[in-house]
């Protein structure tokens, strides 16, 4: 089994690996960073999770410890580039966490908060930039900062920033880097728009895929409820007074309903929170950082604001609102099954759902398990099986669900999630659940900061 002392990484970033009791590298970490420390471009098609921050992070950190020089005034060596400020923090917080043996400076700027105080960080010059496109372009035409001597180039989430509307912002700042430079690129799927991105900026590319759509969804244990409207917020509460619900994601469609789950949650007893666009910066941090600590066992967070959050010992997801795109469903419990180990997932499905959910069973390839509940609707008549799965026990010998082309016509396949935070190498002493020390219930001096603090 290759550890990262294998990988030729030196010796302050394995010291830091070892304080954080990181000894084995990801699979994606150990056929992505030799080919990085060689100079190669990247292709990596993975999903959070799977530790591809740390990915490219490492050889990142290694290239510009090797290469001491100090940025000029106003330039950045390396640059990644990531959809939200959520996954743009937790970015920062794993090259803070790596990169701490090292005199190598850092900063990350997203909007939403004040942009005095970057202007003026940038301009003195940074080793490793970590940004959202639409600051970053504000910050350009203020002439904060130059793209015109970075080394690496990484941009995180490329499904995401398409989905967000960053194409055109991606495209402006791709060609004001210089010619000569290392590129990676991650997207959890390649549809056509995003393949052809890919080949515009990458040179002879190795390709990593890592964590194909159905893995995940065989790794959780799924169940959906066929429920009213009307009841699911009550059904919810009764599902939360499981004991072992012991830290709970809850997905919703809007901001809207967040907030009202959030709410209807909290005055029931439970200690919960919700993030969405809508919520200041502030209140987004708090509530993620609650949710790690245990103070907070229920975060209740729309698709988009998801993104970044990556936290171990999530015991539930709650698809409390069903996703229109059934990609969504497979990044969204994705959360809950980390690390090789298993998870639970239940899906909320009204009458009206009842297309979605087909939807997404023809993405997993195979049906999602009917769990009866007093407050659920009473025999309701199961999907028929159709041309997007094989029941049980009807594939090829050998075959694993999922092992077919996905309703994505053969394009790759790989996952989301939202946001990639701090990697996931295997920890010495790692519980059964990926996570240490998950929250029972009970009752109901860096170097950088958020608005992107640097240190030499």
């Amino acid at each position: 089994m290759t550890t990262f002392s294998e990988l030729k990484l030196s010796e302050p970033i394995l010291k830091a690996l070892a304080a954080e009791g990181y000894e084995t590298p990801t699979p994606i970490q150990a056929k992505s960073i030799p080919s990085l420390l060689e100079g190669r471009d990247l292709l990596g098609i993975a999903q959070t999770g799977t530790g591809k921050t740390a990915a490219f992070a490492l050889p990142i950190l290694e290239h510009l410890a090797k290469k001491t020089e100090r940025p000029a005034r106003g330039t950045v060596r390396a640059l990644i580039l990531a959809p939200t400020r959520e996954l743009a923090s937790q970015i920062s917080d794993s090259f803070r966490t790596y990169g701490k043996n090292l005199r190598v400076s850092r900063a990350v700027v997203f909007g939403g908060v004040g942009i005095g105080k970057q202007i003026e960080i940038l301009r003195g010059g940074i080793d490793v930039l970590v940004a959202t496109p639409g600051r970053l372009v504000d910050l350009i035409e203020r002439k904060a900062v130059t793209l015109s001597k970075v080394e690496i180039f990484v941009l995180d989430e490329v499904d995401q920033m398409l989905d967000l509307g960053f194409i055109h912002a991606i495209r402006k700042l791709t060609a004001m880097l210089p010619k000569q430079r290392q590129n990676l690129f991650f997207s959890a799927t390649m549809p056509k728009e995003i393949a052809g991105l890919a080949d515009a900026l990458l040179s002879n590319p190795v390709r990593v895929e890592v964590a194909p759509v159905a893995t995940t969804a065989e790794r959780v244990n799924q169940a959906v409820i066929h429920v009213d409207p009307a009841n699911k917020v009550k059904l919810l509460a009764e599902l939360l007074k499981d004991n072992n619900m012991t830290r709970t994601l809850v997905f919703t469609r809007t901001k809207h309903g967040a907030d009202k789950v959030m709410k209807h949650l909290s005055a029931g007893g439970f200690t919960a929170a919700a993030i969405h666009g809508n919520k200041s910066q502030a209140n987004r941090e708090k509530a993620l950082a609650g949710f790690k600590a245990g103070k907070i066992l229920v975060l209740v967070a729309t698709d988009i604001a998801a993104r970044g959050i990556d936290v171990d010992g999530v015991s539930h997801v709650v698809n409390y609102d069903l996703p229109f795109v059934p990609e969504s469903y497979v990044h969204r419990i994705g959360r809950t099954a980390r690390a090789g180990a298993t998870g639970e997932a239940i899906a909320f499905c009204t009458p009206e759902d009842r297309p979605l959910l087909r939807d997404i069973e023809k993405t997993i390839r195979q049906p999602v398990p009917v769990k009866e509940h007093a407050l659920g609707l009473k025999n309701v008549p199961a999907l028929a099986p159709t041309h997007g799965w094989t029941p049980m026990g009807k594939g090829k010998p050998g075959q694993k669900p999922g092992g077919n082309r996905n309703r994505n016509h053969g394009k790759p396949q790989g996952q989301k999630a939202q946001g990639s935070g701090k990697p996931k190498p295997h920890r010495k002493g790692q519980s059964a659940n990926g996570g240490q020390g998950a929250p029972r219930r009970s009752g109901g001096g860096s170097w950088m900061t958020q608005i992107g603090q640097k240190q030499a």
